[in-house]
């Protein structure tokens, strides 16, 4: 049952969202509003601001945004009911009745996870008691201190088949075996599931007990055992230790997924809090969007054999589809031989924490996985490494993120290839005139694309409109490139951001001064104005002239790579390519010449009527005006 707006309404009339908002950061007064360090991101100057007018809170800095339903759900990891029932409690409401069915189905799940907390209990003593004593005499061996294993909750299950269903025995067996830690068996007495095993508690985002994964000590199979899926046990929708290091994530915005439970704990044990680890599996989508939650580029952890290669590799193309704007995942591979645990303990904490810094981005690691070791001496070779690559690109949903993967590879893949291309190409000798018609040309589309971002940066409104085509340009200013990011970062939180707000979000990021100057035709040698980048012209003409010029960079873009593969196929071009390859020069000068002649036109002329768009394929525009 779905709980009705008007419910919600009143949660947010009667719970202070500063009240709860400063459980966890410090806020100060700022006028009508608060504001203190973005709980979301790290920062060190205050971005952060909570209303209680308006009920919301907006950090300038990394774009969260909510109402105090979202930040408890956010915050504290929890469902969304979850988070509304809390809040209900501390403003005295009851939830809206539900149906009988239902209220049953929770009223059952709150009464399975009294048992699984008993069984916590018991599972504790034991490890302490005499029959204890191998497990204890494991957990030295590892290292761990006492005070670490009563933090993780360790304990041990006796070898028995009964010891457990006897120790609870005031407890239904019915409900002993729905929470898997008792087995039914056809014909013979239930008998426990964990036996001389060492226990792991595994917990649910509010620190509750949902299973347990059991470790044999000794011989015996599996070495590692966990609870079956049941009311409270999904193990593709939790983590393990998410309760305790999700708190921290979000303080130090970073996330670390490892293997196992060991490595998780003897991480937490040398001062690295921020490590959680999936139940024997690869990562599914959901434990990856409970990861986003806390953190927007969570590292994974694998081993340096080829096993480990291969597994990052799978999780990488199992991301793609889910990748967005300001959410990725990193990769590091351990050292051979050692796994997170053993690193951390001869290598310390500060060793691990510059593993982590030094984690490889999503698209390093797919890039290095197609292309090291390769052979790519033919070019049908190289191209089906190109295909591959664009695969990847293609898995991508959110078109923006895909856009700029493809033209990270394609930007990649000609820089690899560029100097074997040069070596076997003898280029045709330009005389001096040609030459400075050339250099003219790249210093027009330099000048076009600055103007292009210059348009953004006072009409944010139009990156959203047009993402796809200018997350499609080649740029090769590393800093313009970078704010090509940052503003499509910004819009896809908030598409109705104004230029002041992209201007704050700019700054938190650095980028202030470089988009101020840009702004500010500080850039004199790349100044060329058009109607998108003066303030008086009207919204649809600024949005038809901006994309009328990124058009004509997309042809240019399209000229200058058939050009590269012409120049790619050959040693020598026969006559025929000669002439093509002219062909397209001139072409190219024609649509540089016809931007500046756009720009000209629009000088002191009215800008109250839109440039007409050139027909891309080559033929004459249908304009009124080509200079």
């Amino acid at each position: 049952m779905s709980i009705p707006p008007q419910f919600l309404d009143e949660i947010r009339s009667r719970v202070s969202l500063s009240s709860v908002v400063a459980r966890r950061v410090k806020l100060l007064r700022a006028g009508r509003e608060m504001k203190g360090c973005c709980p979301f991101h790290n920062e060190k100057t205050p971005s952060f601001y909570v209303n209680d007018d308006k009920a919301f809170y907006h950090c300038f800095g990394c774009g969260a945004h909510g109402d105090v339903i979202r930040f408890v759900v956010e915050q504290e990891g929890l469902s969304f009911r979850d988070a509304v029932a809390g809040l209900a409690a501390e403003a005295g409401l009851e939830l809206p009745e539900e149906n009988p069915e239902a209220r049953a189905k929770a009223k059952a799940a709150a009464g399975l996870h009294d048992v699984t907390a008993a069984a916590g209990d018991w599972f504790r003593k034991q490890l302490s008691g005499l029959g204890g004593a191998d497990a204890r005499a494991y957990i030295e061996k590892r290292g761990l201190k006492p005070a670490t294993v009563e933090a993780f909750g360790l304990g041990y299950a006796p070898d028995s088949r009964g010891a457990l269903k006897s120790a609870l025995g005031d407890i239904d067996t019915a409900r002993l075996i729905e929470v898997g830690l008792v087995i039914e068996a056809e014909g013979r007495e239930p008998y426990d599931r964990f036996r001389g095993r060492l226990m792991f508690p595994i917990r649910d985002p509010r620190g509750r007990v949902a299973g347990f994964g059991g470790r044999i000590i000794g011989a015996g199979e599996p070495k590692y055992l966990n609870s079956p899926d049941t009311p409270l046990f999904d193990k593709g929708r939790l983590l393990y230790n998410l309760d305790k290091a999700g708190p921290a994530a979000r303080k130090s915005g970073r996330i670390v997924v490892v293997e196992g439970y060991m490595d998780v704990i003897g991480l937490a044990q040398v001062g690295f809090a921020e490590a959680v680890a999936p139940m024997g599996t690869a990562l599914t989508e959901d434990q990856m969007k409970l990861l986003w939650r806390v953190a927007p580029e969570p590292v994974l952890c694998f081993d340096g054999d080829a096993a480990g290669r291969r597994a990052a590799i799978r999780s990488a193309m199992r991301a793609l589809p889910l990748l967005e704007p300001g959410k990725s995942l990193r990769f590091i591979t351990m050292p051979q031989g050692q796994d997170p645990d053993d690193f951390a303990k001869a290598r310390g904490l500060a060793a691990f924490t510059d593993l982590v810094t030094g984690a490889a981005s999503l698209i390093d690691t797919l890039w290095r996985a197609e292309t090291e070791g390769v052979d790519t001496n033919t070019p049908e070779r190289r191209a089906a490494v190109r295909q591959r690559l664009f695969e990847h690109a293609h898995a991508i949903e959110n078109q923006t993120v895909a856009s700029l993967y493809q033209s990270e590879f394609r930007d990649r893949f000609d820089a690899m290839f560029r100097a074997r291309r040069q070596d076997r190409f003898k280029p045709v000798i330009l005389g001096a005139s040609s030459a400075a018609k050339a250099r003219a040309g790249v210093e027009t589309t330099q000048k076009q694309m600055y103007s292009v971002f210059r348009g953004l940066l006072d009409r944010p409104v139009l990156a959203q409109a047009h993402s796809e085509d200018i997350a499609g340009l080649h740029i090769a200013d590393p800093q313009l490139a970078a704010l090509r990011t940052a503003i499509f970062t910004a819009v896809s939180r908030n598409p109705d951001l104004d230029k002041e707000a992209l201007a704050h979000d700019l700054a938190a990021q650095g980028l202030g001064q470089y988009a101020e100057d840009l702004r500010q035709q500080r850039h004199a040698r790349n100044r060329l104005d058009f109607s998108f980048t003066q303030p008086r012209t009207p919204a649809a003409i600024a949005d038809q002239d901006l994309a009328c010029v990124v058009g004509h960079l997309m042809a240019l873009q399209r000229i200058d790579e058939d050009l590269a593969d012409l120049r790619a196929r050959y040693d020598s071009l026969v006559q025929s390519e000669f002439e093509e390859q002219q062909r397209l020069r001139a072409e190219k000068a024609r649509v540089e010449q016809e931007l500046i002649d756009l720009a000209e036109a629009r000088r002191g002329d009215d800008t109250s009527a839109p440039m007409k768009e050139r027909n891309l394929d080559g033929d004459q525009s249908t304009g009124e005006a080509q200079g």
